[in-house]
């Protein structure tokens, strides 16, 4: 049987920065993906994840800082294909990189990558995505050995794939991302991706140059120690998927692996950090 979805309309006043820590918030009680418009986002979550309570600890949709409301509606697998045509705007990063969908035109940016996003999450729209192509653009990742971990669409393992990365490694969790990282590496024609479903726990063994981890911030702590042995020397490792009032505490762990803070990039109080070892 298909999946049923349900989705969430919010209506969000004033946008930022209430979007991003909805967004933040939703996907830790179960939502898998997020449409952002003009008057806030589209949220959402499967049915059998859904329950009546499943907004109560949604600590945002309390603060009196902004006005936010909902439309909650029942949503078929079937019709997520024309939800994304209503809702996925193409983007483009620094004038070098084009993010659309296969029924948006093409900008010839000097990298297209194209996305059919499905029920994953990582269509560039969001911030930590958008940062986190803007450190692949500064890196040479010829020949590089590369991880995407938490890949959701693909996304950024497709373009570390464009940059010259082989062979590159995408991991995620979630059935749904691992099947459509998969489709949108074949649509890239990205023959060096390799699409594992899964946590940190495939990664004993494995060693990387650059490792790109855009997950949350207790995550990205859990597994700190897994991560750093798996950088060879030399390499780059990019983290994002956190606040700016977080960057002292993943700065923390991470020093105690003798990293260098590299650089930092900033978009609506997210973060992404660049760190050499």
């Amino acid at each position: 049987m298909d999946n049923i979805y349900i989705s969430y309309t919010f209506k969000i006043c004033p946008k930022e920065p209430a979007t991003e820590i909805l967004i933040a918030e939703l996907g830790e009680v179960g939502f898998e993906s997020f449409v952002e418009n003009e008057d806030g986002v589209i949220a959402y979550i499967q049915q059998t994840d859904w329950h009546q309570d499943v907004l109560n600890d949604i600590y945002v949709l309390k603060s009196d800082e902004f006005e936010i409301s909902f439309v909650k509606e029942v949503i078929e697998q079937t019709n997520w294909n024309s939800e994304w045509e209503k809702n996925f705007n193409p983007i483009q990063v620094d004038g070098l990189v084009s993010v659309r969908a296969p029924f948006h035109e093409n900008p010839n940016l000097k990298y297209d990558i194209v996305i059919e996003p499905k029920m994953s999450f990582g269509t560039g729209h969001h911030e930590t995505t958008y940062m986190m192509i803007q450190h692949l653009i500064e890196l040479d990742l010829t020949n590089k050995k590369v991880l995407d971990m938490g890949c959701g669409t693909g996304i950024l393992a497709i373009f570390a794939a464009m940059k010259g990365g082989k062979p590159v490694d995408a991991i995620d969790i979630d059935n749904w991302c691992y099947l459509n990282s998969v489709e949108n590496a074949e649509r890239n024609n990205c023959s060096f991706i390799k699409v594992y479903e899964g946590d940190a726990a495939l990664l004993i063994n494995k060693k990387y140059d650059v490792i790109i981890a855009n997950i949350n911030r207790n995550i990205l702590l859990n597994d700190m120690d897994v991560y750093m042995n798996c950088l060879n020397e030399q390499g780059v490792i990019l983290f994002s998927g956190f606040y700016q009032e977080d960057i002292p505490v993943i700065d923390a762990e991470v020093s105690k692996y003798n990293l260098k803070l590299d650089k930092i990039i900033e978009r609506n109080n997210w973060v992404s950090l660049k760190y050499l070892k």
